[in-house]
């Protein structure tokens, strides 16, 4: 009979899957091996964040300029303008002081004789002159400086008209100090010089500030309005009478125009030409002022309000344009015939009232 299995007890049973379980613990833990470390993780140092400062930038240090000249110093004197008038008569040259002066204005008077307006701020000349009377067109030509004036002389409702433009006169006939008659130099009335200084120092509260520009300057001679678009030019020929025929030659070895009375080279009491960095030309009307001098000649006058043609020269060129004066106080202005403001060459500039009916401009 054929044997017949059976199945173990459950006790049995419980006993091999218990020692089953045993052996395969015991088997893994062999193939595993022992405990590895960990791959060591290298620090991260993280920079600090700075954020860009958030302030303006320094504004550009600008050096300062003369206000009458657009040239740069390292200090700028606050001083006011001193307008001065001197002689240009044949017995009154060669003059005195004009080298040093920041602007001069040229004008006809009577006998068709030219007469100076000499502007002074940036440079203090220890003397100026010969020294001569006032005439009825110095107050629109000295208003805007709204400084001083210093004559020997003049009618007064000349003077009168000086004080009613806003300038402080400093008169020899009223006994203002710094004049005085120089010997050897010629008979009166063409010897009366002057000290400058001694008449700033009689400048009152109201006139003591530094004068406004006069004209615009470019900051240098390259971008001036005739050296950057003007056609180039050796002579400045004027008639301003048939007496007054000032010529300005472009000199390049010093850079300026220099100039000659007629043909005869302008020279100074020094002995140094007379020059200038810009030569500027005005066409004006000249009407009678209605009055005359002590020998009886008529007084004409300059009408410098209004507009008019003009010739502008820097750097060997010129350029023609317009001038424009809106009344007495305002600041004339030059502009091209498109209407852009014309800028001048930094340094001294000499204006040349030209009688617009009888005297001429001639650039060659």
């Amino acid at each position: 009979m054929p044997s017949v299995l059976t199945a173990p007890p459950a006790s049995r049973r419980a006993a091999v899957l218990v020692a089953l379980a045993t052996t395969a613990t015991l088997a893994l833990g062999a193939c595993s091996g022992p405990p590895t470390d960990p791959t060591p993780v290298a620090p991260v140092t993280q920079a600090p964040v700075i954020e860009a400062a958030k302030g303006a930038p320094p504004a550009p240090v600008v050096p300062p300029r003369w206000p009458l000249t657009g040239v740069t110093a390292t200090e700028v004197s606050t001083r006011p303008a001193l307008a001065i008038k001197v002689e240009n008569s044949t017995e009154a040259r060669p003059q005195t002081g004009l080298d040093q002066a920041d602007v001069v204005w040229e004008q006809v008077v009577e006998g068709g004789i030219s007469r100076f307006v000499a502007v002074y701020q940036s440079q203090v000349p220890a003397e100026v002159g010969p020294i001569r009377s006032v005439r009825p067109m110095d107050p629109a030509i000295a208003a805007p400086l709204h400084g001083l004036i210093a004559f020997s002389g003049g009618q007064p409702a000349f003077v009168q008209a000086l004080k009613n433009a806003g300038l402080q006169t400093v008169s020899m006939d009223a006994g203002a100090g710094g004049f005085y008659r120089k010997k050897g130099v010629g008979p009166a009335p063409h010897n009366v010089y002057g000290t400058p200084q001694t008449f700033w120092d009689q400048a009152d509260a109201d006139h003591s500030a530094a004068p406004a520009a006069q004209f615009v300057f470019a900051k240098v001679l390259d971008k001036a309005t005739a050296v950057a678009s003007g056609g180039p030019s050796s002579t400045v020929a004027v008639r301003l009478s048939g007496f007054s025929r000032p010529t300005w030659t472009w000199d390049a070895g010093t850079g300026t125009w220099l100039r000659a009375e007629g043909a005869t080279p302008a020279t100074l009491r020094s002995g140094a030409r007379i020059a200038a960095t810009n030569v500027v030309t005005l066409k004006v009307r000249l009407i009678d002022s209605g009055t005359v001098d002590p020998a009886g000649n008529p007084v004409p006058e300059t009408v410098l309000e209004g507009t008019g043609e003009a010739t502008i020269s820097s750097g060997g060129k010129t350029v023609t344009g317009t001038w424009t004066k809106g009344s007495r106080d305002a600041v004339l202005t030059l502009a091209t015939p498109d209407g852009a403001v014309v800028t001048l060459a930094p340094g001294s500039t000499w204006v040349e009232l030209v009688p617009r009916d009888s005297g001429s401009v001639t650039i060659s």
